[in-house]
């Protein structure tokens, strides 16, 4: 397989370094990380820039080489991340390409790219853990409306969100996998109550969100009723499979820092740290090359990425992880302030392995859908 640009994805590639060198220098600084709407503000505004330079539906409009090409020039040249757009441009918003009605894209894909609406996830729920498909919160067929009520628990952005990606059961009586409907909820809609949560890190992008008796009209329904749990296989597609490409590059970046600290605080003397940096380098090259396969595969498969996914996810979450815990190696003493580089960032990686999907959760996966293996009893 052929990984190299095509002259397309050359010049595509040539085209955005010249803007981001362009634009990039009166990008304003980044707000403080604890007010939210500051942050939701700031992302919004770079969103709406690269709408204005047709930037914007990269996402959806071009191919996944492209895509992936954006992410990776956008990450090496430190444009500002996706942020509080992240759950609209990467999860709800390809979704809503690829399964949506020509209404439905119509009506939520051009606020997504023109940075005037924010989504949030509603998947995870208190008493599901990680069975995503043991989701209890019910939702009734009232005329043109479903009726919600449940609760739900690591909702991405929510404090922030015009929108939430659902998943409510529609149907009790029939096999969990079957009785699931994806809706587009909006956030303002009576009987919704958000309640921030704080992460070990000191941050406030998840929240609590308790819903009681919320009207949702049937028109946000996207796929058909009951078939929410084959949507959603689209959703965690696109979230394992191509929205950490740019995360991907930017380890690459800290694993080069990491190394000239090494080298200026005297631990680059230490040979099982040399070993470890050496091992992480050719980690984070293979899972480049991971990615650039996975996402040849997806342009081959009408954009969707496949199951190839998970093994990416799996194998990168668990060398997120060591990457932090071998950046507090290298600070010795100092990986215990909060105010150093990468400090934080060893917090947050706890997270990966859950997730996206658990670790436990895309063992099964590879297990069962790649390499042909019985389901457990």
């Amino acid at each position: 397989m052929d990984l190299s640009d095509t002259p397309q994805e050359a010049e595509f590639r040539a085209r955005l370094r010249e803007w981001l060198a362009e634009v990039l220098p009166a990008v304003p600084p980044k707000p403080d990380p604890a007010d939210w709407p500051a942050r939701r503000a700031y992302d919004l505004g770079w969103q709406r820039t690269l709408y204005d330079a047709g930037y914007a539906d990269v996402h959806w409009d071009a191919s996944p080489a492209l895509r992936m090409i954006f992410l990776e020039e956008s990450e090496k040249a430190g444009a500002p991340y996706v942020g509080a757009n992240f759950v609209g441009l990467l999860h709800a918003g390809p979704t809503i390409a690829a399964e949506g009605t020509d209404a439905q894209r119509a009506r939520w894909l051009p606020p997504i790219l023109r940075g005037e609406e924010v989504w949030c996830q509603g998947f995870s729920e208190p008493d599901a853990g990680s069975d995503l498909a043991a989701l209890r919160t019910r939702a009734r067929r009232d005329g043109d409306d479903y009726v919600v009520t449940g609760s739900k628990i690591w909702t991405s952005h929510a404090e922030v969100a015009d929108w939430c990606e659902l998943l409510v059961r529609t149907d009790p009586d029939a096999p969990r996998h079957r009785g699931i409907t994806w809706l587009a909820m909006p956030m303002d809609a009576e009987g919704i109550t958000v309640r921030p949560l704080r992460t070990l890190a000191g941050s406030t992008e998840f929240a609590e969100v308790f819903l009681d008796e919320v009207r949702v009209p049937a028109a946000n329904r996207v796929g058909a009723e009951n078939d929410g749990w084959r949507v959603t296989m689209v959703t965690l597609s696109f979230e394992r499979g191509t929205a950490f490409v740019g995360e991907v590059v930017a380890c690459r970046r800290v694993l080069r820092q990491l190394a000239c600290t090494a080298r200026e605080n005297g631990r680059w003397d230490d040979p099982a740290l040399r070993r470890r940096l050496g091992r992480l380098d050719a980690e984070f090259r293979a899972l480049w090359r991971l990615t650039q396969w996975n996402v040849s595969e997806a342009a081959a498969g009408g954009g969707v990425p496949g199951v190839g996914g998970s093994v990416f996810k799996l194998r990168y979450s668990g060398a997120r992880q060591e990457l932090y815990d071998t950046a507090a190696a290298v600070l010795g003493p100092d990986a215990l302030d909060l105010d150093r580089p990468w400090v934080l960032d060893r917090l947050s990686s706890l997270s990966y392995t859950i997730a996206a999907g658990t670790s436990q959760i895309q063992r099964n996966i590879v297990a069962e859908r790649i390499l042909g293996l019985p389901k457990g009893r």
